[in-house]
């Protein structure tokens, strides 16, 4: 097989993305029989045909398929040699930070509160769905996630996934109900729980149905700023991390009831297997126990 064309690659990649010649030619600004000539000599050195034709668009082959997955993992590794080796040239550095839009604030700050402040690091938050993230991740926008839910993997998976924390679960409420025994807090009070796809909800289920109890729920959240705010107005007894809630509690505006023995939340970074990663993400996970899964 002849050396690879990186610019044919290109140009292939752009083919592929929009689906048609016309749209890639119109965003390359060159005439669509330049394209397709060129595409066609990529085709040729390869050795296989990467499109066929479906109605007015072009669709991948099973090889262009191939070919494509090779190509977007050639210009990451291109583009993170260039952003890494830039940055090397800037005195101020960027960290790059996603969160899982429903993690806790709490959380999130006390993990970038060794750079908070630094005047040689600027910190970028962005929040949003774990999918979003992770192609965030993948495409080299973000250089780690925070999460607290484990990506799926498997042995073609780029994730490296770093514990950092897991945080006790308990029952948190008004103060007046203090001494009150877990199972009567559960049978009689209502209760602000997380939505039935958090996995702290299954183990919180599980424990109920062990103690023989039919909750009264008040409320449901996905989002652990919302149960925060729901508890804070009285709407129950919220089941929640006391770190989500870790202001409340120093102040006496809520009371930690009870510990929900053998209920935790644990706590993820998510990085990228790169050959030349962002070393501030090093230095943040330096600050944790780190066991790399």
């Amino acid at each position: 097989m002849a050396n690879l064309n990186l610019h044919h690659l290109r140009l292939f990649r752009a083919v592929a993305r929009d689906g048609t010649l016309t749209g890639a030619a119109r965003a390359l600004n060159l005439s669509q029989s330049a394209l397709s000539t060129q595409v066609k000599a990529l085709e040729a050195s390869l050795g296989h045909a990467l499109f066929e034709r479906r109605g007015r668009g072009l669709v991948l082959t099973e090889a262009g398929r191939i070919a494509l997955d090779h190509a977007e993992a050639i210009f990451r590794v291109a583009e993170d040699l260039s952003a890494t080796l830039h940055r090397s040239e800037t005195a101020r550095r960027a960290l790059r930070v996603g969160a899982l839009a429903t993690l806790s604030r709490n959380f999130q700050i006390g993990f970038l509160e060794p750079f908070i402040g630094r005047p040689d690091v600027e910190v970028v938050l962005r929040s949003g769905a774990q999918a979003d993230l992770m192609r965030a991740l993948e495409a080299l926008s973000l250089d780690v996630v925070l999460t607290n839910l484990v990506p799926a993997r498997d042995a073609a998976s780029p994730y490296l996934v770093h514990d950092l924390a897991e945080q006790p679960v308990s029952l948190v409420g008004p103060a007046r109900l203090a001494g009150q025994g877990l199972r009567d807090l559960l049978a009689t009070e209502p209760l602000i729980l997380p939505t039935p796809e958090a996995a702290l909800r299954a183990s919180f289920d599980a424990l109920i149905e062990r103690l023989g109890v039919i909750p009264r729920v008040a409320a449901e959240a996905d989002d652990m700023a919302m149960l925060r705010l729901l508890a804070r107005a009285g709407a129950g007894l919220a089941v929640i991390p006391p770190i989500v809630v870790r202001d409340e509690l120093a102040a006496g505006t809520l009371c930690e009831l009870a510990r929900l023995e053998g209920i935790t939340e644990g706590f993820f970074a998510v990085t990228l297997q790169r050959r030349f990663p962002n070393p501030l993400v090093g230095e943040i996970l330096d600050a944790f126990t780190l066991r790399p899964r």
